[in-house]
């Protein structure tokens, strides 16, 4: 990829993005390193000018950083700059402290919209709720995943309006690992916001892991971060309730699966992932159904990983760039 070395302008005034310092599990690279070399990650978004991928790239290696990757994204109608960069640097030579101002003076000097640098190894992971209606195999499945170390998140909690009872095997693996399971019924003109906005409110983003609700403005408004939903199919076909059995009396041949961000119009929020798969005249509702869960679990799952390691930016209003 061609990186186009710019002069740096002082015409915009500054505007700066608070940093996160939640995390991932380490990205492991196939370059030697030492082992006292940690990996960074950095993402830009800012007005487009000359000069920023040579600050960045001084930024990092003034301070004894090695650039791993680089990409860079600049819409041809828009001015606007993306770049997403991972890095080594020695602790030592780098505090984690002295690097957060590093990028927030750039972050002023560019009017940046978005700048977020994170360090797997030391910094704390994300902390999510998951959301969940009657069906669990997307719960389950990243249920598995977190045990497993392979999801790079802290599950604090599950909610759900559907009543599993004590003995349920997903009650059973929660409470086996400690993470509390809240029923909270929900009705036509009882949403339980007010609730699940107590129980969510030290979370970094959350998860709709087949949540059959739709949240109101107000509760998207007063949450103010992030919420991931996964939708069987592409969207925007078969919205609302049962979209396999809508896609199946279709007679879809192709199906598939979106995970995307919550908005306030339903099945609409900006797309982060979509997997597809062939079904035939051969399946059955039940074969149909096993292949659209499937495919749920492993959209979402993506999904969340690409957010966690900062691959996700928004992009005009309805869009998102994915590194």
């Amino acid at each position: 990829m061609n990186l186009l070395w710019r002069l740096v302008s002082p015409k915009f005034g500054p505007q700066v993005c608070k940093y996160s310092k939640r995390s991932l599990k380490s990205v492991k690279f196939p370059f030697g390193s030492s082992n006292s070399l940690l990996h960074g990650i950095h993402v830009f978004h800012c007005p487009d000018e000359v000069g920023i991928v040579a600050k960045l790239s001084d930024c990092i290696a003034s301070r004894g950083g090695n650039i791993l990757t680089a990409d860079v994204f600049v819409p041809q109608d828009n001015n606007v700059f993306y770049s997403r960069s991972e890095f080594t640097f020695d602790p030592a030579r780098w505090p984690r402290g002295e690097m957060d101002e590093d990028f927030f003076k750039l972050s002023k000097m560019f009017n940046a919209m978005k700048s977020v640098v994170r360090v797997p190894e030391i910094d704390p992971k994300y902390k999510i709720a998951v959301l969940v209606s009657k069906q669990d195999h997307c719960l389950v499945d990243l249920w598995h995943r977190w045990q497993n170390g392979r999801l790079p998140v802290d599950i604090t909690s599950v909610i759900s309006n559907h009543d599993r009872g004590p003995d349920a095997h997903v009650i059973r693996l929660l409470e086996r690992h400690g993470i509390p399971y809240y029923y909270l019924p929900t009705s036509m003109g009882k949403k339980r916001e007010v609730e699940i906005l107590d129980l969510v409110h030290d979370t970094d983003f959350l998860v709709l892991a087949r949540y059959m609700q739709v949240f109101s403005a107000e509760f998207l408004k007063s949450y103010g971060k992030d919420i991931i939903n996964i939708h069987h199919g592409l969207l925007p076909s078969f919205k609302g309730g049962s979209p396999s059995k809508q896609a199946f009396e279709a007679g879809v041949k192709l199906i598939g699966a979106t995970s995307h961000f919550v908005s306030e119009v339903l099945d609409a929020g900006p797309i982060i992932e979509q997997m597809v798969e062939r079904v035939t005249h051969r399946d059955n509702l039940q074969s149909f159904i096993q292949k659209s869960e499937d495919l749920e679990k492993q959209c979402l799952v993506k999904a969340i990983k690409s957010y966690c390691e900062l691959r996700v930016l928004p992009y005009e209003k309805d869009k998102t760039v994915v590194f």
